[in-house]
């Protein structure tokens, strides 16, 4: 069977079909899998309970339950919570939106592929453009968003040591070029793989600088505000007419869901709803439909600030002190300080292997991490720094992360000491 260059593309080996094919074969080999790669959001029992409750509610009413099931949404996606949404980050920020400076999408996966490739590739005028990464590591999930090659264009950081075993990234401003073969910059806050939260005043710069070449400025906030909160430190929510800001509400709790929300100016949502009606028809109800009464009532505040942001926090803070005490000072380790999202991220300077033989070696006694490699989409030489770091997810119980954790140090220690 021959395939195009789209085949070919969409079927060869990606980091995040790595990941999922991980998740999915080791829930169902029904091994006694210690999972710590994916992103899945901790089943938070409060949180379904408001979810259930919603969708009680709905399946009550004939009428609520057809919109739920039984009929399409326009391609910009469901007019109540659209309009609700628009209400709702006016109300929390000042900002000035309306309907129309909101879609929705299946997840925030395929917004970020639809947003991407309006913005980079092949331009009618022969020209090719590429997505501005100001600072890797960066989202697994982009790297293979691209229908063409060279698709990114990525700076590593600065790194600052805070103490002997914390440090932090930032954005290397001496270092990064925007020019005219950039289409659009790209963030993360919180920042996945690392828990990095860019600073109000590197989100300022890199805003200026988007402005200044007249392209966008993308912000992915699926686990920053104003939900699911999953910030530990001060970050001030941004948007203009020239930012195209991402949200989700899969770490709300609601993954199998698939929403993602876009708010962007009106020319990219009417692009971005014509695109969805081409390959989706239309977004799916369910999520919108669920967290439509909190968005509305705005008790989706006191459930992320009061549950949902407390719950992650006490879990980093119970993972970072596990990993003082198991290695203390015995090797060169490093952990990115954790100001949000659900990852710590490992570095272990001078790692005897790859952090992909790491993770094999982990794999093999049962517990499933993510190798750091995939996270640099962009940077392109072997920078050693990306073959010597681990992502993992802290979200299971504290008893399932203290022997993970416990499995991982020893791993570690055998290798320093071979």
């Amino acid at each position: 069977m021959k395939l195009s260059a789209f085949g070919e593309k969409f079927t060869s080996h990606s980091g995040i079909l790595s990941l999922m094919d991980d998740l999915g074969n080791a829930l169902a080999d029904g091994k006694d899998m210690i999972m710590m790669g994916g992103g899945n959001p901790a089943h938070i029992p409060e949180v379904e309970a408001v979810f259930r409750q919603r969708l009680q509610k709905i399946t009550d009413s004939q009428t609520e339950f057809t919109r739920l099931v039984g009929t399409y949404d326009p391609p910009q996606g469901e007019k109540d919570f659209v309009r609700e949404m628009a209400s709702y980050l006016n109300r929390q920020f000042g900002w000035k939106l309306t309907e129309r400076n909101i879609a929705l999408t299946n997840g925030s996966q395929s917004a970020f592929f639809m947003i991407f490739n309006m913005f980079a590739g092949s331009y009618g005028d022969g020209s090719h453009k590429r997505i501005q990464l100001p600072l890797a590591p960066e989202y697994i999930g982009y790297s293979d968003a691209g229908l063409s090659h060279d698709f990114f264009a990525a700076n590593k950081p600065d790194i600052e040591h805070l103490d002997q075993h914390v440090f932090k990234y930032r954005v290397d401003f001496q270092e990064l070029v925007v020019d005219d073969s950039i289409g659009a910059i790209c963030v993360s806050r919180p920042t996945n793989p690392t828990g990095n939260v860019l600073t109000d005043q590197e989100i300022e710069r890199l805003d200026g600088l988007a402005l200044q070449h007249d392209i966008p400025m993308i912000i992915d906030g699926a686990y920053g505000t104003p939900f699911p909160k999953l910030i530990f430190t001060q970050a001030t929510p941004v948007w203009n007419e020239n930012t195209i800001l991402c949200l989700s509400l899969s770490k709300l709790g609601l993954p199998a869901a698939r929403t993602g929300i876009v708010i962007a100016n009106e020319e990219v949502i009417r692009a971005l709803s014509g695109i969805n009606a081409i390959m989706n028809l239309a977004p799916n109800s369910t999520g919108s439909l669920l967290a439509l009464d909190m968005i509305r009532d705005d008790s989706i505040n006191t459930l992320c600030e009061n549950v949902i942001r407390p719950y992650y926090q006490e879990k980093a803070e119970f993972a970072v002190n596990i990993l003082k005490q198991r290695l203390g000072d015995s090797v060169p380790w490093h952990v990115h300080k954790p100001e949000g999202a659900m990852f710590l991220w490992l570095w272990f300077e001078g790692l005897p292997v790859s952090s992909l033989e790491l993770y094999e070696r982990l794999k093999a006694r049962n517990v499933l991490v993510v190798s750091g490699h995939y996270f640099f989409p962009g940077i392109d030489d072997d920078w050693p720094h990306k073959h010597e770091c681990l992502r993992l997810t802290y979200t299971r119980d504290h008893a399932a992360v203290e022997k993970g954790l416990s499995i991982l140090v020893e791993e570690v220690l055998k290798l320093y000491d071979a």
